[in-house]
C-alpha cells in the first residue's frame, strides 16, 4: 500500500467513522451541510479577527504582510461562495458528491492546521492570541469541511394518509 493510499484511508476513515456518525446524530432540521457550511462562516470569521489583531499589535509598518493575509482571506472568501453554490449539489437521499471534490482540500488542510497550531504554540508573547484565533479558524475550517463532506440523510418517510380510504370509513360509521 502506497503513502497516497494510506492518507486516503485515514481521510475515508475519518469520515466514516468520525464526522457520519456525529452527522447522523444531528437534528432533522440541522443537515450536516448546515452545520458544516456554517463552521465554514465561522473560520472566515476567526481569520479576520486574526488578521485585525495583526494588524492593530504590529501597527502599519508591515503593510506587505498585511496585504498578504488579506488576499489570502479574500480567497478563503471565495472558497465560501464557491462552497455556497455548489450546496445544490447536494441531495438527501443521493450520494454527497462534494465528498470526493473536497478529498484534496480535506488532505491538505489537516496537515496545515497542524502546522498552524504548532505555529501560535510557538509565537512570541504579543502574536500569541492572534495566531490561536487563526488557529481556531483552521480547526474549524476542518471540522467544516468534514461536514460538508457527510452523506445527507435520506428523507424521512411519513406514513401517508390514505384520503379515499378514510372517506369510505367516515361512509360506513354513518349507515
Amino acid at each position: 500500500m502506497t503513502l497516497g493510499e494510506r492518507i486516503t484511508r485515514v481521510d475515508s476513515w475519518l469520515l466514516d467513522e468520525i464526522c457520519q456518525p456525529l452527522a447522523d446524530r444531528l437534528p432533522e432540521r440541522m443537515p450536516a451541510l448546515e452545520v458544516g457550511m456554517s463552521c465554514q462562516l465561522g473560520s472566515l470569521l476567526f481569520s479576520a479577527v486574526s488578521i485585525i489583531a495583526v494588524f492593530v499589535i504590529g501597527g502599519m509598518e508591515d503593510i506587505s504582510n498585511m496585504m498578504f493575509n488579506v488576499l489570502v482571506w479574500g480567497l478563503c472568501i471565495t472558497f465560501f461562495i464557491g462552497l455556497n453554490r455548489m450546496r445544490v449539489l447536494v441531495q438527501p437521499g443521493r450520494p454527497n458528491p462534494l465528498r470526493y471534490m473536497l478529498v484534496g482540500v480535506r488532505l491538505v488542510s489537516i496537515p496545515f492546521t497542524a502546522y498552524v497550531l504548532y505555529q501560535a504554540y510557538d509565537a512570541p508573547a504579543p502574536f500569541q492570541l492572534p495566531m490561536w484565533f487563526n488557529a481556531l479558524s483552521n480547526i474549524v475550517f476542518v471540522v467544516g469541511l468534514y461536514f460538508i463532506s457527510c452523506q445527507p440523510r435520506p428523507p424521512q418517510r411519513r406514513a401517508r394518509e390514505d384520503i379515499w380510504a378514510r372517506q369510505s370509513l367516515r361512509e360506513v360509521g354513518n349507515s
